[in-house]
């Protein structure tokens, strides 16, 4: 599967995954790969202010692609995230496989579309908590 990573058709979000082929519903898309790390490694880089790209499978095996631009699967965007578009909706979701995280389609996918995959609404509570505490302190 051939994909490619360009400026994301969602304002702010920078970068995004692109598919340059049809990919049929359930595929495996990509895996989401990185630095494997613990729980108390991940807080550290908060820390740091280098986190951003991990993924929580548990509290001894997170995926944190963070200094791996490398890969390819940290570049996918959440249609349903703080920047929306109408007329664009989540096309896959994450799932875990012995302790490997995939990228999988939920609709067939035509070549030129962005992927698109749901962080949780968990994750933008987060994110809107933050800011929200973020231009409490300006």
């Amino acid at each position: 599967m051939k994909l490619e990573v360009k400026t994301s058709q969602l304002p702010n979000s920078g970068k995004g995954l692109f598919t340059k082929s049809d990919i049929k519903k359930g595929t495996k898309i990509i895996e989401y790969k990185g630095e494997i790390i613990d729980w108390k490694e991940y807080e550290k880089r908060v820390e740091r202010d280098e986190d951003g790209y991990l993924f929580f499978i548990n509290k001894k095996h997170c995926i944190d692609a963070f200094n791996t631009p490398q890969y390819k699967a940290r570049y996918a965007n959440d249609a349903a995230g703080l920047s929306r578009v109408k007329g664009f909706r989540n096309n896959s979701v994450y799932e875990i496989e012995d302790n490997k995280c995939y990228i999988v389609a939920t609709r067939n996918i035509k070549a030129g579309e962005e992927i698109f995959v749901s962080y949780t609404k968990e994750y933008w509570d987060c994110i809107r908590y933050n800011i929200s505490i973020g231009r409490g302190k300006k």
